[in-house]
């Protein structure tokens, strides 16, 4: 199972700098990175730090930990909405330059980095992805049989994040669920850390018989909503059932459709009857769920060639555009790569 939460830091001005530097310094050093390796992150944050700044104005560092099977390690995203980068592949290049630098800043953050990707678009901005691992990365790894990304995000302000993404994945199954608790802050964090340890240790394979055992498990606590996506290996089928103010969509080369979950809180009022809904997979088909802390009318059409690129980069493009700011956020991304 995995429970994964960003920790959101500004870059709008230099005098964060330091404070963003120690932050994100502590969180790489609760795993095993040697001192090269740590001086190494050091220069990736401040590189993008810089760029911020220099280039759009400000804008926000995600970090958070990351396992690539047994292969601990770290995950920054650097988001703006600046004026973008013309040229993408020049600008990585060192001694490329849109200001009076000397552009080490990309070059730096590509060689450093084990994941390297940008996405950027004119008067839209730049998203940088980077990660860094413990035991660095084997070169020209096969694609994994299930691509899954989130980006999870406290409410501003807040240190606990009522928003949580867990998944389970065996030779059967890939099992999905993103859960909002009821506000923000610490009662919502526990709400749906103590519905995510249901929902690991559930055995059940039908979305509304899990979320029923959730909501067994969390009475005790202010409540959540939530939605439970399943993927049956052999049929090739998802199952999929929500309840609350979870928005999900599943897009593909022959159709894109969003599904209704149903009115409730898990743990208050759960609805008596619940059905799960069917969708036979097709190539290139993704899964999407997003929780209210993001805009209701969210879409992708927008993000032109951005499935090209790691599903995190479209997850962070969401929560760039669409965020509330008011409330915790949460997309979840998940691509068959069948």
């Amino acid at each position: 199972m995995v429970d994964n939460a960003h920790v959101l830091f500004k870059a709008n001005d230099r005098s964060y700098f330091a404070i963003l530097k120690k932050e994100i310094r502590a969180l790489a050093h609760t795993l095993n990175f040697n001192e090269r390796q740590i001086g190494e992150i050091d220069i990736i944050v401040a590189e993008m730090a810089s760029n911020l700044v220099k280039h759009a104005g400000g804008g926000q560092i995600l970090a958070r930990l990351v396992r690539h099977n047994d292969n601990e390690g770290i995950e920054l995203i650097s988001i703006d909405n600046g004026a973008g980068i013309n040229d993408v592949n020049k600008m990585v290049r060192d001694g490329e330059s849109t200001g009076n630098t000397l552009g080490l800043g990309l070059g730096a953050m590509q060689r450093l980095s084990d994941t390297f990707q940008i996405y950027s678009v004119k008067s839209w901005g730049t998203i940088i992805l980077c990660r860094k691992y413990v035991n660095g990365l084997t070169l020209h790894l096969k694609p994994p049989f299930a691509e899954i990304r989130s980006v999870v995000v406290p409410k501003p302000g807040e240190t606990k994040c009522g928003d949580s993404f867990f998944h389970i994945e065996n030779k059967n199954h890939i099992k999905l669920f993103l859960a909002d608790g009821l506000g923000h802050g610490a009662e919502a964090a526990r709400a749906v850390q103590e519905a995510g340890i249901a929902f690991a240790n559930c055995q059940e394979l039908d979305p509304p018989d899990i979320l029923r055992y959730i909501n067994l498990n969390v009475r005790k606590t202010r409540g959540l909503v939530g939605t439970v996506a399943i993927y049956d290996i052999a049929k090739k089928t998802w199952n999929l059932c929500g309840v609350g103010n979870i928005s999900t969509k599943i897009s593909g080369p022959t159709m894109s459709k969003n599904y209704m979950s149903y009115n409730g809180i898990i743990g208050l009022n759960l609805p008596r009857v619940m059905n799960s809904h069917q969708i036979v997979h097709e190539k290139g088909q993704y899964l999407i769920m997003c929780s209210d802390g993001l805009r209701s009318r969210w879409e992708t059409l927008k993000y032109t060639g951005i499935l090209r690129y790691d599903l995190t980069i479209l997850a962070a493009s969401l929560n760039k555009d669409f965020t509330r700011t008011t409330d915790d956020s949460s997309v979840a991304i998940c691509k068959i790569n069948t």
